[in-house]
């Protein structure tokens, strides 16, 4: 007599390749019947041969040094911009290693912004297929806004603003909120990244804050008009903090997945899956809550001053743009084509710093810059190294000698030195350099009035303590 062969069990499946989940035990319950019908081991394995899972796809390895072309829009003019230029070179050689990646440039205010391998301030990648969370960084669509203000006294407009702007950390009380529409809460809710109840909250208490840092509030007067004009510069404060932590969590899962090997920081979320598709619509999402909290303060200030206000336009430098059938992924650099969103106006804003005219210009689309210019001044060195080379000059003492003339307010009200002009790169060379390249037209100067910076905060466990330094 035949000896019945050992009852199929969840061990079995697991060496013929199954992976286990809920389906386990109906695949042994089928397996088993059929041992009871006669079968063997080794039929009952070609039976659910079938369910056997698709064999992972072969992992992503990194493109050799080198491979990928990076275009190089800045040269160094002194020591300190010759080390920086290295520095940015060198990681943004790294990011082009990146499986994804199939064009870089650098602009000419390109500055590091993290570990070796990490995109810099100033530098673009073009992709195919994929978001990279982390190279549009947690202040996902840092922007600016202007608005003409007309023949508006610029100290009244400052006098406004400053009454109406909220710098630091968190977001509005109860009470003193702007509101944000029942049609942009409904986007958030109905997609899987901006959901939850936490970040409807933050899209709430965040609207018509501008957070830390350099983000600013600028008043300045056109050269073109004559006329005042008010610049808002800040991103999508919590709710794009928010999503950017969601973001890099779904885009490490892929990574494990697909490219081991690549850079933590430069995890992706394949564009054609749902995850890719609902992660750019959240970023579309995001783009208009940004949008809508530059509006909140501009109109206010408007308000509040009864101003026949001209035309009003921004542009975002800190986001992830789609051409063709690649996204390009812009961090602290400005699109350069006309309709690169349905509300580009071809005009797009460059600030350079508190002291410097807010540069109005027209893109020229250049090749050699994946399309996009500058977005500012950027930083030849870090604040810390800054602050070290100030070293016995006071914080009123710098002010007052590099913004001579000019009404600088922090909200705060300790001074932030690493904010003030000589922590940047020079104007000058950076204005001379994006002609140089070719990467836009100046059509306006706003010359600066004043401006409203966060200021020098003390840690949060110091919030009730705010002594000035």
């Amino acid at each position: 007599m035949t000896e019945a062969p050992t009852p199929i069990t969840g061990d079995h499946l697991k060496a013929w390749g199954h992976r286990p989940g809920p389906h386990y035990p109906a695949l042994i319950d089928r397996a088993n019947v059929a041992l009871s019908q006669g079968a063997d081991h080794d039929a009952a394995r070609a039976m659910l041969a079938a369910d056997l899972p698709p064999p992972p796809p072969p992992t992503l390895g990194l493109q050799p040094v080198g491979s990928v072309r990076l275009d190089v829009n800045i040269r160094a003019e002194d020591q300190d911009e010759a080390k920086n230029l290295a520095d940015v070179t060198a990681t943004m050689t790294e990011v082009l290693r990146t499986p994804t990646a199939v064009a870089g440039a650098i602009m000419p205010d390109a500055c590091p912004a993290g570990p070796l391998g990490t995109i810099p301030v100033g530098g673009v990648v073009a992709v195919r297929n994929a978001i990279h969370p982390g190279m549009h960084s947690a202040d996902i669509c840092c922007s600016v806004m202007i608005t003409d203000l007309g023949p508006v006294d610029p100290k009244a407009a400052l006098d406004a603003a400053s009454a109406i702007t909220h710098f630091g950390p968190g977001g509005r009380d109860q009470g003193n909120r702007h509101t944000v529409s029942l049609d942009l809460l409904d986007q958030f809710r109905a997609n899987p990244f901006l959901q939850d109840g936490k970040m409807l909250h933050l899209a709430q208490s965040h609207m018509g804050t501008q957070g830390d840092g350099n983000h600013f509030l600028f008043i300045g007067r056109s050269r073109a008009t004559g006329r005042v004009a008010m610049v808002t510069h800040h991103g999508s404060r919590g709710p794009g903090g928010l999503l950017h932590k969601h973001g890099m969590e779904v885009a490490e899962r892929f990574r494990r997945a697909l490219s081991p090997e690549t850079l933590k920081q430069n995890a992706w979320i394949p564009a054609d899956t749902p995850e890719g598709r609902d992660y750019w619509e959240a970023l579309q999402v995001i783009r208009r809550w940004t949008k809508a909290n530059h509006n909140a303060l501009h109109q206010a200030v408007v308000e509040r001053l009864r101003a026949d206000p001209g035309d009003r336009y921004w542009n975002e430098h800190n986001f992830v743009f789609r051409r063709g059938d690649l996204y390009y992924h812009g961090k602290g650099a400005t699109p350069a084509w006309d309709g690169y969103a349905a509300d580009a106006t071809g005009l797009t804003l460059i600030p350079l710093n508190m002291a410097e005219p807010v540069l109005v210009v027209r893109g020229r689309d250049a090749a050699h810059g994946l399309g996009f210019s500058p977005h500012g001044a950027g930083r030849n060195f870090s604040r810390s190294e800054h602050k070290r080379r100030a070293g016995n000059v006071t914080p009123d003492g710098m002010l007052a000698a590099e913004t001579q003339g000019l009404d600088i307010r922090f909200h705060a009200g300790a001074i932030d030195i690493s904010e003030l002009p000589s922590g940047y790169k020079r104007a000058d060379a950076v204005v001379r350099q994006i002609g140089d390249y070719g990467l836009a037209g100046i059509v306006d100067y706003i010359d600066p009035f004043g401006c409203i910076m966060a200021g020098d905060l003390p840690p949060f466990w110091q919030k009730g303590n705010r002594t000035r330094r």
